[in-house]
């Protein structure tokens, strides 16, 4: 018997794999009957039927009899100290553990594939980049959405590690630009906080509840997706956007950005350096551009059949030696 948590579904990273790889499953499987966010730590401590458990998330159970986990980054053990503490703890007295013992671990690009093996430590567990896929929403025909004057659009939240302050920095330089934003409902007030600081309000749009297709209308009428981020495991949005035909202007340094946006945008060298965001803000207003696809193939299908696969062999109890590889 398969279970999987389904408490991952929602409206964010996690969220949209944990929706578009279960509905794609042939395996057959039953959701967790769990209540609770699945990324509290209380919840490693539940009881759970017994079988094999899938988590498209980090999550694990301390109860599982087997148990196989999507560690799309290992982004928290990042977190500045001391709340770093916390994090830490969990991932080595829980995950890895239950990584260890199942042998496999589903992650979804190769910059998080090498971060984890280097983190385990441990080469008889086999890390699996099963990669991730892009919703046909999101394509170059799409109708743009409604705009007097051109924007940016950025898709995250106010996390530290998405380092979104250098862009409102970015914008005190560049009174021309207007940012539209969709990020959680719980955060617009604390946003709201950030942007009336920096006397940019006027400036910046929030948006909520968007459907795929109302998203991929933002991304195709801005003239440029802006990911400041330092660190991802993957990062949808940059491949939303480019999916559409609008660039993106990220930080080099974020390989799992870098490796999705290759040259189809503008590559900034310093993460904190608000000018020279705003130099790239004020190319991709002026001379806009459209971008192709990337090259590599993103396709929920073929993730959805990787992680058939790792499932299939784990219940099965055959040792999984196949890897994806490079998307």
């Amino acid at each position: 018997m398969i279970w999987i948590d389904t408490r991952w579904q929602g409206r964010h990273g996690i969220g949209r794999y944990a929706r578009e790889v279960t509905e794609r499953l042939t395996v057959p499987w039953h959701p967790l009957a769990l209540d609770g966010s699945p990324a509290s730590p209380i919840s490693a401590l539940a009881r759970v039927p017994k079988g094999l458990i899938y988590s498209p998330g980090y999550n694990g159970f301390l109860r599982a009899q087997r148990q196989v986990l999507t560690v799309h980054d290992l982004i928290h053990l990042e977190t500045p100290w001391p709340e770093r503490a916390k994090y830490v703890a969990y991932y080595n007295a829980v995950v890895k553990p239950i990584v260890k013992r199942s042998g496999v671990v589903l992650t979804v690009s190769e910059t998080s594939r090498d971060a984890i093996r280097d983190w385990l430590g441990d080469d008889r567990v086999e890390v699996v980049n099963a990669g991730l896929g892009s919703s046909p929403a999101f394509r170059s025909n799409v109708a743009p959405a409604d705009a007097s004057d051109p924007y940016l659009m950025y898709v995250g939240n106010l996390r530290a590690h998405k380092n979104l302050g250098v862009v409102l920095d970015a914008l005190r330089f560049v009174p021309e630009a207007r940012l539209r934003m969709l990020i959680p409902s719980a955060e617009h007030d604390e946003a709201r906080g950030q942007f009336a600081e920096r006397g940019i309000s006027d400036r910046i749009e929030l948006l909520s509840g968007l459907s795929d297709g109302e998203l991929a209308a933002q991304y195709r009428g801005a003239a440029a997706t802006v990911m400041p981020s330092k660190i991802e495991g993957f990062g949808l949005p940059p491949l939303e956007s480019l999916m559409t035909g609008t660039p993106v202007i990220f930080w080099r340094g974020c390989t799992a950005v870098a490796e999705t946006v290759g040259d189809r945008g503008w590559a900034i060298d310093r993460a904190d350096e608000a000018e020279g965001w705003a130099q790239a803000i004020r190319e991709a207003l002026s001379s806009p551009v459209r971008v192709g696809p990337p090259t590599r193939a993103y396709d929920w299908d073929a993730t959805a059949g990787m992680i058939d696969t790792v499932l299939r062999q784990v219940i099965e109890e055959r040792p999984h030696r196949r890897s994806r590889g490079s998307l």
